[in-house]
């Protein structure tokens, strides 16, 4: 029987009408699918499942293929139905997911590299105008239950407004302060709430039973967004909270387990995570089936919003945090911590470790065993030997004091390297300097990555597509002499940097090196013959949706701000002039959208942060399936070859070489001030596969002019005649001798 059950759901699905090309992909995308996923499982080529979901002419499966896609797309829409259209005002509105670390908040230094400089095609954005103006007052109800009035002012342009879901009317947040004895949540859009609450636990129980604040999930096997709770001094006061941390507070991260605070929360039986009271606490109790019960905490006073990513945010009043807060939740997400924490919550709430499936007998959801498609998994993985920093338990064996050198360990790192200018550079006039948009956003985007555990492997063909480390010897590619495109050029490899190491020197033998980087050198025309490898089997594009979400990001709000991406490369370099005066607000988001990205690639390999850790031990990152110094460096890897590609095609075409690269930034001398004194447009067209001005993530956008005195002067004034110019081309201040940024 069971034979011709199948043979007429096979018969069935042969003849449905499969859904539009938009509702394939977006039930693809909902569980997390990538079209290699579909690919592989339908044993169909990636274009095929390309072709199908294709909008403007799409192509219909046949055969046993159709049959296999009608009966996944079913199972697919029964997961994720078809959600009711929401209106909003600027960007979408995002969610998230469940919080990853444990560990306190941290900015991972991470990425002094040079950002991919490829010029992806950006997805539509819809922007307000740049000109809209902020609300000159706010919306209150007369009770905190009340929603907002049925006459509702226009939002300005970034302001996010809610969505139709009313579990989230009210917007993802709000910012809590007192005045005149009241309490009041200053929310999204101008609406302001009347609070009850008399002490933090009541004040928790508000949030999630009355504030109606949150966010939709960003992902269909993902959870919504808990709400965010930002606490103003006079907010901290009124909840019996220190306005400020002492030194010892500060050091540790929280306030004590004995505070009243903590006691009262503890009496009330709710939990705080095992960062425990700190800048942004996490106060919940263990979920019961869907019912979640978590509400994130802000405090800016206790240094919540770092002023080196949010610039004065933790000073402004509640409606404009609120604003700034709200215009970041719903296009980037809910903040989770800091700039760091948050850009590696968005990988994960992208692609949630499991996804729900429904039960044959009860029909009730639940999470399934094994992980979800296209995700890293709930576990964590060891890295290779030679990915693990120093003082990682893989390498607890070797002598103490060992220098690990290029051969035993990976170093993809960003560019730190500079030159003496040449007689005929010193008889310009400018240096100027070129700034890649977005450039590890940029570097992400389409990349290939490892998915699950590396494997060992001996005497390996090298394949370009297989994610990995490869330990070979690329001493004998010859920056003299290297193919760009189909065709080998002569060029002065005195004057480019190596595209293989950091400082730009030429490699002396064998080292490791990510798959981008390896596969540069055969590109420039080399052979390569790797010695051994660690590579990755199971792998995918996981970053692709983290790019695409950080790039409308920061599109949409640049284009709130008048920097728009279409714009000539006159209107740009006009537009980018000035533009952070335009809206301070709004520049601070695009200031946190930039330091999400670098920030959440740093914590792919953050470090020890205390915690009484020694070498040989095991530090609390480790047992996140985030902890991923692989994906980093693969990351870095493709940026700085990105960048190096572009250089070499512009030395090719015009002869002009670099002469400073610090990260994203590279500076050329040049006749003129001005980017379009050097650059080889013609007719508003660049260099094809050289720089290109523009706003899009890895184009490029004007750093900063100097003189060339004045570089040589600074030069002769530090002794330093490779100090890197780049570091201080922006504003022309140098400080000491090129100690780092």
């Amino acid at each position: 029987m069971s034979e011709m059950f199948d043979a007429v759901d096979a018969l069935v699905a042969s003849r449905s009408a499969l859904p539009s090309a938009e509702e394939r992909k977006r039930l693809r995308v909902a569980h997390g699918l990538t079209l290699d996923d579909v690919a592989g499982a339908l044993h169909v080529r990636r274009a095929t499942v390309s072709a199908w979901e294709s909008t403007k002419k799409p192509t219909e499966p046949r055969g046993p293929e159709r049959e296999a896609y009608a009966r996944l797309l079913k199972q697919l829409a029964e997961l994720y139905p078809a959600p009711v259209p929401a209106t909003f005002t600027g960007a979408p509105a995002p969610a998230e997911a469940q919080p990853l670390s444990t560990g306190p908040a941290s900015e991972a230094a991470v990425m002094t590299a040079t950002e991919n400089t490829q010029t992806p095609a950006p997805a539509p954005v819809a922007v307000a105008p740049a000109a809209a103006p902020r609300p000159a007052s706010t919306t209150r109800p007369t009770s905190s239950t009340s929603r907002r009035p049925g006459a509702k002012k226009a939002a300005p342009a970034g302001t996010p407004a809610g969505g139709t879901d009313p579990r989230f009317e009210n917007g993802p947040l709000a910012v809590v302060d007192v005045e005149d004895g009241k309490v009041l949540a200053y929310c999204t859009g101008g609406l302001v709430l009347d609070v009850p609450a008399k002490s933090l636990p009541s004040l928790v129980d508000w949030t999630l039973k009355e504030a109606k604040l949150g966010q939709p999930k960003l992902s269909g096997p993902g959870r919504p967004a808990d709400p965010l709770i930002v606490l103003t001094e006079a907010a901290c006061e009124r909840y019996g909270l220190p306005v400020s941390l002492t030194a010892e507070e500060k050091d540790a991260g929280r306030i004590p387990e004995g505070h009243k605070v903590v006691k009262q929360l503890v009496r009330a039986e709710w939990k705080l995570t095992k960062r425990g009271f700190g800048p942004w606490a996490r106060i919940y109790r263990p979920a019961k089936g869907s019912d979640r019960q978590c509400v994130q905490l802000c405090i800016p006073s206790w240094n919540a919003l770092d002023a080196r990513f949010w610039g004065d945010a933790a000073h402004l009043p509640p409606a404009e945090l609120a604003r700034v807060l709200g215009v970041y939740a719903s296009r980037v997400m809910t903040p989770r911590g800091s700039t760091a924490v948050t850009g590696l919550e968005l990988m994960t709430a992208l692609h949630p470790p499991t996804y729900a499936v429904r039960d044959e007998e009860t029909g009730a959801l639940r999470q399934a065993e094994t992980k979800t498609p296209g995700s890293l998994g709930k576990d964590p993985v060891d890295c290779a030997p030679c990915e693990a920093p120093d003082g990682h338990p893989l390498l607890a064996d070797l002598p103490r004091f060992t220098v690990r050198g290029p051969a035993d360990k990976l170093f993809e790192e960003a560019y730190d390297w500079a030159r003496p200018m040449t007689d005929a550079e010193c008889t310009l006039r400018y240096l100027v300097g070129l700034d890649v948009n977005m450039a590890f956003a940029a570097g992400a985007n389409g990349l290939n990555v490892g998915l699950g555990e590396p494997t060992h492997v001996k005497n390996p063909v090298f394949d370009p597509k297989l994610p990995g480390s490869w330990l070979v010897d690329l001493s004998h590619v010859d920056l003299c002499r290297v193919k760009v495109g189909k065709e080998w050029v002569e060029l002065d490899g005195s004057l480019l940097p190596s595209p293989f190491t950091p400082k730009g020197d030429r490699p002396t033998g064998p080292a490791w090196y990510a798959t981008p980087t390896v596969a540069y050198a055969q590109e420039l025309g080399y052979d390569v013959a790797p010695i051994e490898a660690w590579v990755r089997y199971e792998n995918g594009r996981y970053l692709d949706g983290w790019y695409a979400r950080l790039r409308d990001a920061y599109l949409a709000t640049m284009a709130d701000l008048g920097v728009d991406a279409d714009l000539s490369p006159e209107d740009f370099l006009a537009a980018m002039d000035g533009y952070k005066e335009r809206d301070p607000e709004l520049t601070i988001v695009v200031s946190a959208i930039k330091a999400t990205v670098k920030g959440g690639l740093g914590k792919l390999r953050e470090r020890p942060r205390g915690e009484g850790w020694r070498p040989g031990e095991r530090w609390r990152a480790l047992e996140r399936p985030t902890w991923r110094p692989d994906i980093r460096a693969a990351v870095i890897s493709r940026t700085r070859i990105n960048l190096h590609r572009k250089i070499v095609k512009h030395a090719a075409f015009t002869g002009q070489y670099p002469i400073a690269i610090l990260s994203d930034c590279v500076v050329y001398a040049a006749s003129g001030p001005s980017p379009l004194d050097f650059l080889p447009y013609r007719e508003g067209k660049p260099l094809p596969g050289g720089f290109k001005l523009g706003i899009n993530p890895g184009l490029v956008k004007h750093e900063g002019t100097q003189t060339v005195l004045w570089g040589e002067e600074v030069r002769d004034k530090f002794n330093a005649p490779e100090l890197n110019l780049a570091r201080s081309i922006k504003d022309g201040t140098v400080t000491d001798a090129d100690n780092g940024e």
